[in-house]
């Protein structure tokens, strides 16, 4: 039995039913080839996995010197889980990185965690904040390998998914990268502009414009801030800036190993907040699962697919908690990125974790890539995050939309994930809405606690958790045909229970 055939994925764009894809699941360019592709790859989702751990290390008020240090350690787990997921995990071509979905409740722990007896601050929030980390994931990974989340595969049809992954792209329309008062625009249109080009206009030209035109994108743009910056015409601080000076102003190799900064410390109520964010990053990833098989032409993963995935997610979470990282997750940006390029093959997101894991203990090449400024990044999330959404909608093609009951489903599930969101947002912390949620009659005393009021703050402030849940909720309330829901139309291209198989279940084959 061949992997192709144990994977339930096949060789070929033209086999796999979606005709765009240049490299399947199982194909393995050359390796020169699939180091850039992989590069690529993790080139979009550089933004984020900067950014996570520089919001912490601001919170926590940590020192310039260790902050270096502090992003090589995201980059060195960000390897190790993508290598780990794609291997012994769902073995989708989906890229690990830090999670914006933790986040909320990172900075919730960071401002009260207390500074230990004759400890530092700043280390001392990161040893709380490793503690509740690791104590959530492992929560997560009973979730996904006893197979709960798996089980609930049978609640979800295309009406509930369709508007879950396209809120993983619509809940990102306004962060800081795109919409900062003070944004380059012309540089964040040359970006978009330049993806445009090479991925619609020239991709059936060249073969390097079909494959490379993120990274193509990339690279022009950053040179021609670059360009703009050593000229003087961009000026240091403003938008678009390329500090290249910084690039030498770093050590050469970090020591990375686990519990670099000390043992975990453990906190219930930190480990019940962290709990929130977790829940939020299986919706996420449970949508981005469906996403990458939608675009590959695969089936609608299976139960052990998805199990497998969720289960391996919760044990690199432990892991980031281990090595003192903020979390791991699939990244919607690699997503993004196979609609781009049609590259989707496990070997290149396998060969750019590799580069990155080692990239990641070399501190010029992190802060070299911590140079793209912001618009050239907010140029990406508009290319890739607009995919996504399309991806999303894409699931409609099995529902019946003449239907009022589908169509309000749908709507209601869009406008609230866009709406209790912005609610929440606009909120100053959670504080503020545990003393609203306190001050309701009866309830109150219970829904003013702080697990209670966290998980509300986590959850309602992510889209595609809080739009998926409603359209759960009404999908599966409402009357409506399997065939209405579009859940016959699906069932029928699903992957089946017996196309996946574990890789040590394959290895035995």
């Amino acid at each position: 039995m061949t992997e192709g055939d144990t994977d339930g994925t096949s060789q070929t764009g033209s086999d796999d039913g979606s005709s765009f894809v240049e490299y399947g699941i199982e194909d393995e360019p050359p390796l020169s080839t699939s180091v850039l592709l992989g590069v690529q790859h993790y080139l979009t989702m550089v933004g984020a996995n900067i950014a996570v751990p520089l919001i912490l290390a601001g919170a926590m008020g940590m020192p310039a010197g260790v902050t270096a240090k502090f992003v090589g350690t995201f980059f060195v787990v960000s390897g190790i889980a993508t290598l780990a997921q794609t291997t012994f995990g769902n073995r989708y071509p989906i890229v690990q990185g830090a999670p914006f979905s933790m986040l909320a409740p990172a900075l919730a722990i960071v401002a009260t965690a207390p500074t230990l007896p004759g400890g530092v601050a700043w280390e001392s929030k990161l040893l709380f904040l490793q503690g509740a980390i690791i104590a959530a994931a492992t929560t997560e990974v009973f979730i996904g390998y006893l197979g709960i989340v798996g089980r609930l595969r049978r609640l979800l049809s295309p009406v509930v998914v369709a508007p879950t992954i396209a809120l993983i792209g619509l809940s990102l329309f306004n962060v800081p990268q795109i919409t900062a008062p003070d944004q380059n625009w012309w540089l964040l249109g040359l970006t978009v502009g330049l993806v445009v080009l090479f991925s619609q206009y020239l991709g059936d030209g060249h073969r390097v414009f079909q494959l490379f035109p993120v990274l193509l994108a990339i690279v022009l743009s950053w040179l021609v801030a670059a360009g703009l910056s050593v000229t003087g015409v961009l000026a240091s601080g403003t938008k678009g800036y390329v500090d290249l000076a910084s690039v030498t102003d770093v050590e050469l190799v970090f020591a990375i190993y686990p519990l670099q900064w000390g043992m975990p410390r453990f906190e219930a109520a930190f480990a019940i907040g962290m709990f929130a964010g977790v829940l939020a990053s299986i919706v996420e990833s449970f949508g981005d699962y469906h996403a990458v098989a939608r675009l590959t032409g695969s089936g609608a993963p299976s139960e052990s697919r998805i199990n497998h995935g969720i289960g391996m997610e919760g044990l690199m979470n432990v892991f980031a908690g281990i090595m003192g990282a903020g979390g791991s997750t699939s990244y919607s940006e690699n997503i993004g990125a196979i609609g781009l390029t049609g590259v989707a093959s496990r070997r290149v997101v396998q060969v750019g974790a590799a580069v990155m894991l080692v990239v990641g203990f070399f501190g010029p090449f992190g802060q070299l890539i911590a140079t793209i400024p912001a618009p050239i990044v907010g140029g990406l999330f508009v290319a890739m995050f607009g995919q996504i959404v399309a991806v999303g909608l894409s699931n409609l093609e099995y529902v019946d939309l003449d239907s009022s009951r589908n169509v309000f489903v749908i709507g209601i599930a869009l406008f609230t994930g866009l709406a209790i969101p912005n609610y929440m947002n606009g909120l100053e912390g959670v504080a503020a809405l545990k003393e609203g949620l306190a001050g309701i009659a009866v309830l109150g005393p219970v829904l003013g606690t702080d697990p209670v009021a966290n998980t509300l703050f986590v959850i309602g402030g992510t889209g595609m958790a809080v739009g998926g849940l409603v359209a759960l909720l009404l999908d599966n309330t409402i009357p409506g045909t399997d065939e209405e829901r579009g859940v016959a139309a699906w069932e029928d291209v699903a992957e089946d229970e017996s196309d996946f198989s574990p890789v040590w279940a394959a290895a035995d084959d």
